[in-house]
């Protein structure tokens, strides 16, 4: 193995060794339509954030929250500045409402006996003339005080159950989509999960990175839909894939599997519902023990992106288009691999069609190439978090999609080379790669 030198990706195309004699499929139009460090909230720990979330981090804290202390200060000044004839009265009554929708019990109460001490000194400070416009002035900024309480009451209650739905939602999260670690054998990992729309912690999104006696594999896909219908495809999808990755020795025997599976699901579905298209967008991965060697299977699914270290950008197109997972009945036909070099201080970033087709307020797409080119990251967790920002700003934090995103580096040295297995199972590279390194 050269160190130091980083060429371009030599890819190769090799047949499938699990389906053979099968015919080829006519090209197929796929569907087109539709964390700084992670460890900053709760969500964000697990993976998951949102875009509207995203954007709020890259803002800093809104200055909402002054919007009460300034409607008070407000009203005393219009009330000082004032002629006789007008009252301020809008803006202390205004401040508790706005309060209790932001702020906790305690500081809602501040807020409103502020209110009302204000518009008690400043009757008494501009001489009741007329008692009865005075106390009904006190009586409007009171009653509406009171409100805001009751408001106030209702919003926590409410936001409490928000909060126990969304770390239901989390647990399931981090259920089915686990956190991978930051270090697979001696590869650095990481992982994000954005969901479209703020709460909505799970969808059909999916990932997950595994070491197995072959090497690292991984995948990253997206189930047609969404709602429970696709977390359940998610769930079965990712149950196969942690089996079929320890068992499978060929990345064309596990990306048969997977198919396998999602029949089964797809009969199951289609005995209980009187309809059912279910299909997987997939990108199939594996880094063999002992060599630098990367191997890729796309089921039409949008192409990895390698980013050697020195600012290129290099779509991981698949020479062969290919049907995504579920749609065997179409017809079969070999899988493809692609077999490139992954060479050190490489990051390879996969991710869904969340990122590409996110779009601006003129309708322009976002393209990972484009906005990636040029720049440096110091890791995996640093490109994700950098790229789910960029897609956040590009769409102004209105997605409509969600994105689920897996970044794998090869560092430096010899820890960036998978090393041999337990039992000493290793897959090295063909005299033909090595030729071309």
């Amino acid at each position: 193995m050269v160190q130091g030198r980083r060429e371009k990706p030599v890819a190769r195309v090799r047949g499938s060794r699990a389906r053979t004699g099968a015919r080829r499929p006519a090209r197929t139009p796929l569907r087109t339509a539709a964390r700084t460090p992670a460890a900053e909230s709760r969500g964000a720990a697990a993976g998951l954030v949102t875009a509207e979330e995203a954007v709020e981090a890259s803002a800093g804290r809104r200055p909402i929250r002054w919007t009460p202390a300034i409607l008070l200060l407000g009203g005393v000044a219009f009330d000082l500045a004032a002629p006789a004839p007008y009252t301020a009265s809008p803006f202390f009554a205004a401040a508790p409402l706005v309060a209790a929708s932001l702020f906790p019990l305690r500081q809602t109460v501040a807020t409103t006996a502020l209110a009302l001490i204000a518009v008690c000194l400043l009757a008494e400070l501009h001489g009741v003339k007329d008692p009865a416009q005075a106390a009904t002035e006190i009586a409007t900024v009171a009653t509406v005080a009171l409100l805001a309480l009751v408001i106030n009451r209702v919003v926590r209650r409410g936001d409490r159950r928000l909060a126990s739905a969304r770390g239901i939602a989390e647990a399931a999260q981090r259920a089915v989509l686990p956190v991978p670690p930051a270090r697979i054998a001696g590869l650095d990992v990481a992982a994000r999960y954005v969901a479209a729309e703020r709460y909505a912690a799970i969808g059909g999104d999916l990932y997950a990175v595994q070491d197995t006696p072959h090497g690292v594999r991984l995948i990253v896909g997206d189930v047609r839909g969404k709602g429970l219908q696709a977390v359940e495809v998610v769930a079965v999808l990712i149950g196969a894939f942690r089996e079929a990755a320890e068992q499978e020795t060929t990345l064309e025997g596990l990306a048969g599997r997977l198919e396998r599976a999602l029949r089964r699901e797809g009969a199951r579905q289609r005995a209980e519902l009187e309809s059912f298209e279910g299909f997987t967008t997939a990108v199939l991965g594996e880094i063999p023990r002992g060599d630098s060697t990367l191997r890729l299977i796309n089921r039409g699914h949008p192409p990895p992106l390698l980013l050697p270290g020195d600012g290129e950008v290099r779509p991981l197109e698949p020479e062969t288009a290919a049907l995504p997972l579920g749609m065997g009945e179409l017809g079969a036909w070999p899988d493809r691999v692609t077999e490139l070099r992954f060479p050190e201080d490489a990051t390879l970033l996969l991710f869904t069609d969340g990122v590409t087709e996110a779009r601006d307020r003129h309708g322009a797409f976002y393209v990972p190439e484009e906005r990636l080119r040029g720049r440096r990251f110091p890791g995996p967790g640093g490109l994700l978090d950098a790229l789910v920002e960029d897609v956040a700003r590009h769409t102004g934090g209105e997605t409509s999609d969600d994105m689920a995103l897996l970044a794998l580096r090869r560092p430096p040295g010899p820890n960036g080379t998978v090393p041999p297995g337990p039992n000493g199972t290793t897959a090295p590279a063909t005299d033909t790669d090595r030729s071309r390194r």
